[in-house]
């Protein structure tokens, strides 16, 4: 810092804030640090009573807060999502489209170890709409060293930290089982709950198929499905280890390729997920998802429908945060549920 008079600190950066009281009226910072001295700036300056500042120099290899904050937001802005203006060393990044955010966790934490600079986020894999505030950066002194955001950019690489994938349109097919449903002894609950699930990712139209405890006829429904080219099946029902449950075996008869049969989610741990031809999702949904207000349905369906393919791993790391509390007011997403890391 250098100190100098007011009236030679044109051009120069503030290194403090100025504050403006006035009786009655406010009491806030006029100028805040980092603010770059203007002519109009000078009569404002003195007639808070500072006729002298501490103002930044320039200094080869140095970089101001707002320089690097915008090497930061390069770093980590990718599709689907807008900046913030820089303000003293801070961005934020808005979401310009409704899809599932995805975060490079590695890049985000190594960068955060460097020291002298953060990026905090909300959870990535879970879905954002227009208009959310995705993550926040900033550079935390007033000046910082070039070499450091160098060596920032280095460990981001080409890619950036954030993406948001959009959902795709997919045409969905829904084969309900159970004797009883099938027999009509009770209503259907179930597939309206899938209805209304899809219905909030922009799908309002589903074909459907009712199924006997049959594992012969359930395949067959899901075939006839996937010959009407629907690019994703559920099945609903049938699940459990029951002698009449049969959708498992109905699913691997159809040829695809089983992910996981079990999860560590609760309510879910009897949730199916299967890929026919190598990409179109065949999942068998256990009877919490008609009953719970949320469950492992709610983890992997907008990752499916923004078109990322699950692994047994993606599927295998929901066990921390995999426990629903079933909180008498449900807050979820906004909520530690599917949030394990």
């Amino acid at each position: 810092m250098k100190l100098v008079k007011t009236e030679d600190a044109v051009g120069h950066v503030l290194c403090h804030d100025i504050t403006q009281i006035i009786k009655g009226v406010t009491k806030d910072a006029v100028f805040r640090k980092g603010h770059v001295v203007t002519e109009e700036d000078i009569p404002v300056l003195l007639s808070v009573g500072k006729e002298n500042l501490y103002i930044w120099e320039k200094e080869e290899g140095m970089l101001h807060e707002d320089e690097a904050a915008e090497i930061l937001r390069r770093i980590c802005q990718g599709n689907g999502m807008h900046p913030s203006g820089v303000k003293e060393g801070k961005v934020e990044l808005i979401a310009d489209i409704d899809g599932v955010l995805k975060i490079d966790v590695e890049k985000l934490n190594r960068i955060n170890s460097l020291g002298e600079m953060m990026i905090a986020s909300r959870h990535g894999n879970f879905p954002v709409r227009k208009g959310d505030k995705i993550a926040g950066t900033r550079v935390i002194p007033l000046v910082i060293h070039e070499d450091k955001m160098k060596k920032a950019e280095e460990v981001a690489g080409e890619e950036p930290i954030f993406q948001i994938l959009p959902y795709g349109k997919k045409k969905v097919g829904i084969v309900t089982t159970g004797s009883e449903v099938y027999k009509g002894r009770i209503q259907d609950t179930f597939t309206p709950v899938i209805r209304e699930k899809l219905a909030e990712y922009g799908i309002t139209e589903a074909e459907q198929v009712i199924c006997d405890d049959d594992h012969r006829m359930i395949t067959g429904a899901i075939e006839e499905m996937l010959a009407k080219g629907c690019d994703m099946v559920i099945c609903t029902g049938g699940m459990s280890v029951d002698p009449d449950d049969r959708t498992p075996l109905a699913i691997r008869n159809t040829g695809a390729d089983i992910v996981t049969y079990g999860a560590p989610v609760l309510p879910g741990a009897m949730f199916l997920l299967a890929y026919y031809q190598g990409d179109i999702p065949v999942m068998g949904l256990p009877g919490c998802v008609m009953y719970a207000k949320r469950t492992v349905f709610d983890l992997v369906l907008p990752r499916i429908l923004s078109g990322e393919k699950l692994t047994a791993e993606d599927l295998n790391c929901l066990g921390q945060g995999g426990l629903c509390l079933s909180c008498p007011v449900c807050t979820f997403p906004n909520c530690g549920f599917g949030k394990g890391r």
